[in-house]
């Protein structure tokens, strides 16, 4: 979700992101305390002074540079938080400093991590982390790509994989999977599961997508976002509209209970 920033307006550093959330009151990685809050990253905060950036690559991936003045970068505290942000349930949202706030970039998802040598504060050249972020958008529509052949096959087998996936998170230097390639196998094992019907209100798929697969959606029941990966056990595929009631229906706290409770009775 996106908390109700808007992409490209900027925003007061003290007003719209410390008085809402709280956390950190200097640096480029805030941690806000409490289940499901989001954690912001600030780019342009440190990077320039030190003789690198943060950057855009051609594929869509926001490289960002983590946190730690002297030495090695080390995957702790806040660079910690970004690595786990997804299976702990919190928003990654991306603001760039400028000279009259912070302008809201989106919301990211951690893909991977790798190190390269950059100058610490006293010119030193050490190992920093730097952050691959797929936007958010680029993750979501994961399940537009789920084909027939996705989800066929044995489903104890489709189960292995998706909960492998789910528990998979790419080490430094690695690239086990994107997360694109992990959401996808959880979105097949679910849809899978599902067989065509909602498994909330047990209606059948409204149509069939273009490549053939009944039209459902996966919803996250523990996270505030329907992207990246998860916990299948934790993922039901629903009709549109009981995925709407999920997040928008006065009842959601029950309706999502009674979601996992049904999720929970599938996998037993």
């Amino acid at each position: 979700m996106t908390w109700g920033f808007v992409e490209g307006q900027i925003y007061n550093r003290r007003a719209d992101i410390h008085a809402r959330f709280r956390g950190q009151m200097q640096g480029g990685i805030i941690t806000p305390a409490g289940a499901g809050m989001p954690i912001i990253i600030i780019t342009g905060e440190e990077g320039h002074t030190h003789g690198y950036a943060d950057r855009l690559r051609e594929d869509g991936v926001f490289e960002y540079f983590g946190e730690g003045q002297r030495g090695d970068m080390q995957m702790v505290r806040g660079n910690a938080a970004i690595q786990s942000h997804a299976s702990e349930g919190r928003d990654l949202l991306l603001f760039r400093k400028q000279r009259q706030g912070l302008r809201y970039l989106g919301q990211f998802i951690f893909e991977a991590s790798h190190t390269e040598l950059a100058p610490d504060t006293e010119g030193l050249m050490r190992n920093a982390i730097v952050f691959e972020l797929r936007p958010f958008e680029a993750v979501a529509g994961v399940p537009d790509d789920v084909t027939a052949d996705d989800t066929a096959g044995d489903l104890a087998d489709l189960r292995r994989r998706a909960i492998e996936a789910s528990r998979s998170i790419p080490a430094q230097g690695q690239r086990l999977a994107t997360v694109y390639e992990r959401s996808k196998l959880i979105c097949s094992y679910v849809f899978a599961r599902a067989n065509g019907t909602c498994e909330f209100c047990s209606s059948p798929a409204p149509f069939l997508r273009a490549n053939g697969v009944p039209y459902l959606e996966a919803h996250h029941i523990h996270k505030l976002t329907d992207g990246g990966p998860d916990d299948p056990r934790t993922m039901i595929g629903v009709c549109p509209n009981c995925h709407r009631r999920a997040h928008s229906a006065a009842d959601r706290d029950q309706v999502n209970a009674d979601m996992l409770q049904a999720v929970q009775t599938r996998e037993a």
